[in-house]
């Protein structure tokens, strides 16, 4: 395992931490505890020493389930992540209610790093109002919270005065090489370094949109590196390439997958990857580019939509389409898992969308998701869903 510095405290993380934000889970969708435990402690006994969460992660259930998972000496390895979560704010109480609130589920006497969770210009300018510096003072000087900064998924212009605000000592930021102009992006991660802060990366993969599924056209990209490596390999070492970057998150939830995290740790250094690297992966962004239709990451602050749409899984699989050589078996796909065949309880189409609004001002990427939606009902559904759904059941009710 590598291992950056943190510029204002001289820690020295582990350049893979371990996010909890996509724990293996039960076909119930709960997490399968016994798995995922093995899966944290797995990481941490190989290198892994920072380990993130939240307050809505799960349903509410990572922060006690990792309280838990860290037990027997665990919590001890690592520097421990968890985050306010500002849009709940509403008094200078809140605040400390809800880092009280976390102590307790993850049976911890303190914070390591303490984010101010998912901000944007109006959410930053409301807990600012309400007193989010003196609360991080205070908590800090007691001892509750021992690094603070935040976490964004806001507009570029944002960031910048954010970092100017308070004293941070670090940030999260979302960042992949389909990324370097969007929200912080480029600019804001060479800013905030520059500022002294460390830079957690969040989301290397796009949500998984880089690996999950690659279009032949891209694999043949990737197949000319004189070097063979996997499409996550690319997109992380592009990442742990940038020097300010100090620790990248990864929603490791598969044994192999987190193996081969480990291993690629062990070797991605900074300014490493050569320029004829490089340019292949430009070729690949240029690429994707042309092919994705939106740029949903997966986060779930979207949901729970009020008419029942799974707007993730459908933007999920709206994506696919455009990536899939075969997108006959993606829209075969879209009506067994949003059918309630694969999965527990009613359909969660995109036609079900009731165009309330309620998730535009949630969503990080600021996706018009009302009329994604549509285009998703014209691509996905049309007169032949039904006739999936009918044979979706057939061949899963056979197995």
């Amino acid at each position: 395992m590598l291992y950056r510095t943190v510029p204002k405290n001289g820690d020295e993380l582990s350049i893979l931490g371990f996010g909890c934000m996509r724990l293996p889970v039960r076909e119930d969708f709960s997490i399968d505890e016994e798995r995922a435990t093995e899966q944290v402690r797995y990481a941490i006994d190989h290198g892994v020493n920072y380990v993130d969460t939240a307050w809505p992660y799960h349903n509410g259930e990572s922060e006690p389930f990792l309280g838990r998972a860290l037990a027997g000496g665990y919590r001890e390895k690592v520097k421990l992540a968890t985050k306010l979560p500002s849009w709940l704010i509403e008094t200078r109480e809140d605040m400390d209610k809800y880092l009280n609130a976390q102590l307790e589920k993850l049976r911890t006497d303190h914070i390591d790093y303490y984010l101010v969770h998912a901000l944007v210009g109006d959410l930053w300018d409301n807990v600012k109002n309400l007193g989010i510096t003196d609360f991080l003072g205070k908590a800090k000087a007691d001892g509750r919270i021992v690094n603070a900064g935040f976490s964004f998924h806001g507009a570029g212009e944002d960031f910048r005065r954010i970092v100017d605000s308070y004293d941070w000592d670090f940030c999260l930021i979302q960042y992949n090489f389909l990324d370097e102009k969007n929200q912080a992006g480029t600019a804001g991660l060479e800013y905030a370094a520059a500022k002294g802060l460390a830079v957690i990366v969040m989301e290397p993969l796009r949500g998984g949109n880089l690996t999950r599924t690659v279009p032949q056209v891209v694999k043949e990209i990737w197949n000319e590196a004189p070097v063979k490596r996997s499409p996550a390999e690319w997109a992380l070492r592009w990442v742990w390439n940038h020097p300010g970057v100090t620790v990248v998150l990864s929603g490791m939830n598969d044994e192999e997958n987190i193996r081969e995290n480990l291993r690629i740790a062990d070797e991605a250094y900074p300014d490493s990857l050569t320029e004829e690297e490089l340019e292949l992966v430009k070729r690949v962004e240029a690429k994707y580019r042309e092919l994705l239709k939106v740029g949903c990451t997966g986060c779930q602050y979207c949901m729970p939509c009020p008419a029942g749409v799974n707007i993730p899984l459908c933007f999920e699989h709206y994506n696919n389409l455009n990536l899939a050589d075969n997108p006959e078996e993606e829209k075969f796909m879209y009506a067994s898992r949003l059918g309630g065949i694969l999965s527990v309880g009613e359909p969660e189409y995109a036609s079900l969308c009731i165009e309330c609004g309620q998730c535009l001002e949630k969503c990080p990427q600021h996706i018009d998701i009302p009329e994604v939606l549509k285009s998703v009902v014209e691509e996905m559904e049309g007169p032949d869903l039904e006739q999936r759904v009918a044979m979706a059941k057939e061949i899963f009710k056979k197995k």
